[in-house]
């Protein structure tokens, strides 16, 4: 079956996760070995975005995220000496106040998703990460149309393909979701079965 999805504010029935919106009343009690014990409705996560420069990721992330999730990016301080430190520190602090987070950067590999994972399970949160499949004439026809420093250089786009792998849910992520453009102005989000899993037949679609 297919939702659909109208706007920027999700329909209930269309939602593929509890991170599209926002969980009021959730909370946090202390646990003896230090780590947040969770209750509520859900518990806080780290949703990861994965995917080339130009594939739509800041675009999901900021009609389908940024409502409920404190959003953290290297592209907000790209001068800064020590990125990724200031990336996790943000992580981390949004973490230890109850705050869901969503990483929008393009995150390549293990190497990048690894340490938000950590930080996830030492904060007691779930990892949802959010696949956007390759597309390498779309993405740098995106990153042409777009102006000033938020143009990437092309070498860019094709230096994150090299090192870009499909994630899996061995890579410790609580789930999985692939995400595509559907070419109406909306986004397509399927679930990625855990392995040996059967496939579904549903797919979620989000319109805007």
């Amino acid at each position: 079956m297919t939702h659909s999805v109208a706007g920027s504010v999700p329909h209930p029935g269309s939602v593929p996760h509890p991170g599209f919106v926002p969980h009021p009343g959730a909370g946090s009690v202390p646990h003896p070995d230090g780590q947040p014990v969770w209750y509520g409705v859900d518990r806080p996560e780290v949703a990861v975005l994965i995917g080339l420069q130009g594939s739509g990721k800041s675009t999901f992330c900021r009609r389908y995220l940024a409502a409920s999730h404190v959003v953290v990016s290297k592209d907000a301080f790209p001068h800064a000496r020590h990125r990724q430190r200031r990336q996790m520190r943000l992580v981390e602090e949004a973490l230890a106040g109850g705050r869901s987070v969503a990483v929008d950067n393009t995150n390549p590999s293990p190497a990048e998703w690894q340490p938000l994972v950590g930080a996830a399970r030492q904060y007691g949160a779930t990892t949802v990460g959010y696949w956007f499949p390759p597309d390498v004439p779309a993405a740098l026809a995106r990153n042409a149309a777009r102006q000033g420093r938020a143009r990437v250089p092309e070498v860019g786009i094709f230096a994150t393909l090299k090192r870009l792998r499909r994630p899996q849910p061995t890579d410790g992520f609580d789930r999985l979701y692939e995400v595509r453009i559907d070419g109406r102005g909306g986004f397509t989000v399927e679930p990625v079965p855990e392995p040996g899993a059967a496939e579904g037949d549903g797919r979620d679609t989000a319109t805007g």
